[in-house]
């Protein structure tokens, strides 16, 4: 007998391995995609340092070790290729129809608002006010 990988994500408890019927896939789907744009919202305002990137992104790595080189322990919620669509609509509830300048993803959250992306992070941080602004929002006590 041959074993077969499980494609990661694709197994649904109760089935047998590499038996997963496409609708019960595509409920699964479906569950955490609504669930996960419906929890940025709350993730944003519960946490004092929101990061909000793709999965794997390289980039949201980087701001991460950034603020956790400062002593901050960023909340990161990562967002899946399928339910890129659905957070993004979330996210412009939450930030505004109005906001111009729109950040690619990393998207950074500090105090329950929007901070901005790599670029606003890093710039801060480079400036010296990254800190001061960490320690507003309470993500920093020293």
């Amino acid at each position: 007998m041959q074993s077969q990988a499980i494609p990661y994500g694709a197994w649904v408890p109760g089935t047998p391995a590499g038996h997963v019927s496409s609708s019960a896939r595509d409920q699964q789907a479906a569950a955490v995609g609504s669930r996960s744009a419906a929890s940025v919202q709350k993730l944003v305002s519960e946490n004092a340092v929101t990061v909000v990137g793709r999965r794997g992104c390289c980039m949201c790595h980087v701001v991460k070790r950034l603020l956790l080189g400062h002593g901050v322990n960023p909340t990161v919620f990562e967002v899946d290729e399928e339910d890129e669509s659905d957070v993004v609509v979330e996210l412009r509830k939450l930030i505004g129809e109005g906001q111009e300048d729109w950040p690619q993803f990393p998207i950074v959250f500090v105090g329950g608002k929007l901070f901005g992306g790599l670029e606003r992070v890093m710039a801060t941080h480079i400036s010296g006010e990254l800190v001061p602004v960490l320690k507003q929002a309470g993500a920093l006590w020293l």
